[in-house]
């Protein structure tokens, strides 16, 4: 199995790169339109900011290819931010998978600190695809200071705040807020569920 791992202007993609090959997967980390068009599946991961990272994706040619892919992709964190139509951050236009626009977190009480990073639980909504076989509760690692809202899309839901989506399923398209790679077993069942889709 061909998995390839998109490169970008995104931090922290090698953690997703050893969680894969723990699962038994030599992920290629890879810009090239031809790579990815031809993978079996594509992790779109990384941390970093939205502006940025889409101007590397534009650079690149990404910004048309991500959305015209065939195969299962796995956007995970600012992964997840670019698959929506538009992000606070940086004021910046993205991919428009998910149609729904990412929106900065405003604390609404003096202990709500900015970004939400740690453990939260999982409240699934769509226990298919990636959730497969999970019940909810399910507790997973964060950091982020910017949000998608809850919407059609939204596969898993967690409070912070207020609620938000934690994870996103359209068509082919997956996505976490939250950070598999990080998140212990939890985490290894979804990369395992995302690689048997």
């Amino acid at each position: 199995m061909k998995i390839a791992v998109v490169k970008y202007n995104a931090g922290n993609v090698f953690s997703v790169i050893h969680a894969l090959r723990r699962l038994g997967v030599e992920p290629l980390l890879t810009d090239s339109v031809e790579e990815l068009q031809s993978a079996d599946k594509v992790v779109f991961p990384g941390q970093g900011e939205a502006s940025g990272a889409m101007r590397y994706l534009q650079e690149h040619g990404l910004d048309r290819i991500i959305p015209s892919l065939q195969q299962p992709v796995l956007g995970i964190c600012i992964g997840q931010q670019l698959m929506c139509r538009h992000s606070e951050e940086g004021n910046v236009d993205c991919l428009n998978i998910f149609d729904v626009d990412v929106k900065r977190f405003i604390p609404a009480r003096h202990e709500d600190k900015i970004p939400h990073m740690g453990w939260n639980s999982l409240q699934i909504e769509k226990p298919e695809g990636i959730f497969r076989n999970f019940k909810g509760g399910e507790f997973v690692y964060f950091v982020h200071s910017f949000y998608v809202p809850v919407s059609e899309h939204t596969a898993a839901a967690t409070d912070y705040i207020h609620p938000f989506s934690a994870a996103m399923h359209k068509d082919n398209f997956y996505a976490t807020q939250f950070h598999p790679e990080k998140s212990g077993e939890v985490g290894q069942r979804i990369l395992r569920n995302f690689l048997e889709l």
